[in-house]
């Protein structure tokens, strides 16, 4: 693949690995385009980086909101390079029969709706330029289960079906991979492990690793479960 400016597209850019692999992928070189729920997120990613870079609040949750931010990125750019769905939610540690039915809705709607949302309007154009690598972030728990966290599991081993099968469908010279990003410091690690979450590394010590390794992924790497490097 061209490892000169890209256009990758990150879902989740307003905090922990989102906001990370944004300002890694930006110190490269490469164009970003993202979304976050959060709209102060996103006004002060526009306000620290600015064009060509392009932040909006959208909830991949909303498959209209989702379609309408991919006819205004095409229109802008074009199709990305490497599209990152990145954006997930947990819910908050207890039995499965002790989460509210709200609760388990929300990470399904984001962590699985979500991933096919933003593949269901970006892959057509992709597909169009006959190029282009789709990374849908799995987890550990996508390949192996922890008790209290599971409806996160549940979407996490959904993601990592949905991947292999999508990269069976793909022409030659495209790439879809699940990926486990391994164990990070982050709101969401905190919400689940505690105090503990503080041994691990932070989003910006692993994005120094985990960002050439996805500027190198290929049609080569299509339909594997990987895991970022350590």
């Amino acid at each position: 693949m061209n490892m000169g400016n890209r256009r990758i597209l990150i879902t989740g850019v307003g905090r922990g690995l989102g906001l990370a692999m944004t300002e890694k992928f930006i110190e490269l070189g490469h164009t970003v385009v993202g979304c976050s729920r959060q709209k102060p997120h996103v006004e002060a990613l526009n306000k620290r980086f600015g064009p060509p870079h392009r932040f909006e609040a959208v909830d991949v949750a909303d498959d209209a909101a989702v379609g309408r931010w991919a006819k205004a990125i095409r229109a802008d750019g074009g199709p990305p390079d490497l599209l990152l769905n990145n954006a997930a939610v947990v819910n908050r540690n207890a039995p499965l029969c002790d989460v509210p039915p709200d609760e388990f809705s929300r990470v399904i709607d984001v962590n699985i709706k979500g991933t096919y949302h933003v593949i269901r309007h970006f892959l057509p154009a992709m597909l169009a330029g006959g190029k282009g690598v789709i990374v849908n972030f799995s987890s550990g728990w996508g390949r192996s289960t922890s008790p209290e966290v599971a409806p996160y599991c549940a979407t996490k081993y959904a993601v990592e079906g949905l991947t292999l099968a999508l990269a069976q469908e793909l022409p030659a010279g495209m790439c879809a991979v699940p990926l486990n990003p391994g164990i990070i410091n982050t709101d969401m690690l905190r919400s689940c492990f505690g105090a503990d979450a503080g041994s691990y590394p932070t989003p910006e010590q692993w994005a120094q690793k985990a960002v050439p390794f996805l500027l190198a992924l290929g049609p080569k790497d299509n339909g594997k479960s990987l895991t970022a490097p350590e």
